[in-house]
């Protein structure tokens, strides 16, 4: 099922130290101090490798010895059984950590294995290799376990096939196109300038990636998340989630066992994970009794849900910490404020902001917004991984509709691109007459899906002063920008507009030069 790496005789004995296996796509980090861990897991996510071949490739050195202390850990999983277990204590469970990698994983796993707010990611970039390199014989697409010899499988390989010979074809056209569009300057290195040229033609062909294409994901977390993450995933619908649930239970227990301890016990983690489908099982009949199903008309990018008064309200945060007064009081001070001492209160609290990552206090957190998206899958997808908001996703339908990019008019590919978008619903609409469950995996990134994304004001300075800088791609520059113009226009905070000054509102064409000529400087030295 999946692709076998090949690792010479040498080569095992190496990695048999390291990793947890060497023949599986899900496995754990071993006997490595924490500082290769963390240098693998930040090369990981540029590099088309394994895990396992990057570490050979690059990080393996002969005079290299990480070696293991072997310690009597019986006393200590004999502490956790009493007080995990047996007294309920869950804080226990985030004190057991481990760095774990699950590669070949579909788009749609990924957004899983992702849910969790508690643990850190790296996830495979669609910007930084190109995904026409295949997996042995086969091109980077996961084809369901539900779906091999039914009569859906040679149409899906053949679909999935087509997909990414049709990538393959837009993204080397665009490289050329760009290449002449945008010649190499003088002070410019070959390593930037083919960097961002390649970034510039991936961002535009991911639109027509499936959502079925493999990425690799390095996971850290605690014990407390994995135990939290394993529930959901052993009730999923789809086999692929919970087969690599299984994967992960297995792996973990070889490096953090006295964490996992409750996941598979009968009134403790089958019942939870019970609990947790029986909910969205009653909230989806309700919803097909009950909703019409009938598409809403709503803007792409709509501000829902936020407080009148959140400056004044924040405002009186601010000057919490530093005075005696209780908040009633200050909340009555600051009522009695006009819109420029409110300012200046906001201006001192947040201060000289020098870059983007200077954000302002914790009193920022005291009021939200929730906005309303419908966006292309890949921006979402980037989207996402800001877990500390809330943010709750539907299934994906082609009646959403396609954020076809306007760069493909100029490949020469525009009819085969509408085909391919065309082909994709047809596959989507058959899959979804057998295994409904499954019919997202035949969609393509450019296909729209809607989402709610809740989060208070100091989040809302993070996401959308990151997700508008100049390097970052197009769909999500955009959405940030409107979310920006919202909560000025929508939601009348001209301050909070003001203060969130590294918004960048620019359009580019070649986004990503100055932060590739940045890289090659650095590996120079």
């Amino acid at each position: 099922m999946y692709y076998q790496e090949k690792f010479t005789k040498e080569e095992k004995s190496i990695l048999l130290n390291h990793f947890t296996n060497i023949d599986k796509p899900v496995f754990c980090l071993i006997n490595m101090p924490e500082v290769v861990k963390g240098a693998l897991y930040a090369r990981y996510s540029r590099s088309p490798k394994s895990l396992r071949r990057l570490f050979l490739d690059e990080f393996w050195n002969e005079d290299d010895k990480f070696e293991s202390i072997e310690i009597d850990s019986s006393k200590a999983e004999k502490l956790y059984e009493r007080v995990f277990n047996q007294y309920g204590d869950d804080s226990v469970a985030q004190l057991g950590a481990a760095h774990l990698a699950c590669e070949q994983a579909s788009n749609l796993l990924t957004k899983v294995l992702e849910w969790g707010r508690l643990a850190s990611y790296l996830e495979q970039s669609t910007r930084y290799i190109y995904y026409d390199q295949k997996m042995g014989d086969s091109f980077r697409y996961m084809t369901p376990t539900e779906l091999k010899g039914s009569s859906l499988e040679k149409e899906y390989i053949k679909n999935m096939d087509n997909t990414f010979e049709t990538y393959s074809e837009l993204v080397r056209t665009l490289v050329e196109i760009y290449k002449k569009e945008f010649p190499k300057e003088d002070h410019v290195s070959m390593q930037a300038y083919n960097g961002t040229i390649r970034a510039k033609a991936c961002d535009v062909a991911r639109y027509f990636l499936p959502t079925s294409t493999l990425s690799n994901v390095g996971i850290f977390a605690s014990g407390q998340a994995y135990e939290q993450l394993l529930m959901r995933m052993r009730v999923h619908p789809s086999r692929e989630v919970r087969d690599y649930g299984e994967m992960i239970l297995e792996e973990l227990r070889k490096v953090i066992p006295s964490f996992l301890k409750r996941v598979d016990v009968e009134n403790r983690g089958i019942e939870w994970s019970n609990y947790l489908r029986d909910n969205q099982i009653q909230t989806e009949n309700y919803v097909n009794e009950n909703i019409n199903k009938s598409l809403s008309n709503s803007l792409d990018v709509d501000l829902l849900e936020w407080e009148a008064d959140a400056e004044k309200k924040i405002a009186s945060y601010c000057l919490y910490s530093s005075s005696q007064k209780s908040l009633s009081d200050l909340k009555d001070v600051v009522s009695n404020l006009n819109n420029k001492e409110v300012s200046e209160i906001l201006h001192r609290y947040t201060g000289h902001r020098k870059n983007r990552r200077h954000k302002p206090g914790r009193a920022f957190e005291n009021s939200y917004y929730t906005f309303d998206v419908l966006s292309d899958y890949g921006a979402f997808r980037d989207l996402q991984r800001h877990r500390l908001m809330t943010i709750e996703w539907q299934k994906m339908s082609p009646d959403n509709g396609f954020d076809m990019p306007v760069e493909v008019e100029k490949s020469g590919l525009i009819n085969k691109c509408i085909k391919l978008i065309d082909d994709s619903v047809e596959l989507h609409n058959k899959i979804n007459v057998l295994f409904p469950d499954l019919r997202e995996y035949a969609l393509l990134f450019g296909h729209k899906i809607r989402y709610t994304m809740t989060l208070n004001v100091r989040q809302a300075f993070h996401l959308i002063e990151l997700r508008t800088a100049k390097q970052g791609h197009i769909s999500y520059r955009d959405i940030c920008q409107k979310m920006h113009n919202l909560i000025k226009e929508k939601a009348g905070h001209k301050i909070f507009y003001e203060l969130m000054s590294y918004v960048d509102h620019e359009n580019y064409e070649l986004q990503r030069l100055d932060s590739e000529i940045k890289q090659s400087s650095k590996e120079k030295i």
